[in-house]
């Protein structure tokens, strides 16, 4: 694992809890897109170079795509996958779950938090990406929920919070 003071994680939401679902065409998530992208550069401007996803459908993805897009700008850049158990993507549709398995190929890291699910694996991988990094970048409705505690999980840890809200 990377040292946590070079380390950005993230956390945001599935495609129900957007406005626009899973339409990526959106001009609302093309914007969003952008702004991540932008946040996820400032950060490694700001000394961070690895960075970790929890793999997630919705935002996780974009966050994966902007990790992997800044990459090819510097390519001292490393993005971790942050998986809370095996069978995460088990469910998924057919695209998705192809999406997934390639940005899976792309990361240079993949660390497993469970291999079996639980009812609370999803937050202790939550807490692991927290726990190794030093600033968590969220995108976040206002809604409870994961997002929301990973949120409150990183201020209680001291990380610098940068939040997009949408």
């Amino acid at each position: 694992m990377n040292e946590p003071m070079h380390s950005c994680c993230f956390t945001g939401h599935r495609p129900e809890k957007l406005p626009w679902g899973d339409n990526e065409n959106d001009a609302r998530c093309r914007k969003l897109k952008e702004e991540l992208a932008c946040h996820v550069e400032g950060v490694y401007l700001a000394g961070c170079r690895h960075f970790i996803c929890g793999m997630a459908r919705g935002c996780d993805f974009y966050f994966a795509e902007a990790v992997l897009n800044l990459r090819r700008k510097y390519p001292e850049i490393t993005l971790e996958a942050a998986i809370p158990c095996d069978t995460q993507s088990s469910a998924w549709k057919i695209p998705e779950q192809r999406r997934y398995e390639h940005y899976l190929a792309e990361c240079d890291e993949v660390t497993f938090v469970s291999h079996v699910y639980s009812p609370g694996c999803m937050q202790r991988r939550n807490e692991y990406m927290v726990d190794a990094s030093t600033v968590l970048l969220a995108v976040f409705n206002g809604s409870a929920g994961g997002t929301m505690n990973t949120i409150l999980y990183a201020k209680r840890k001291g990380l610098q919070v940068i939040t997009v809200e949408i």
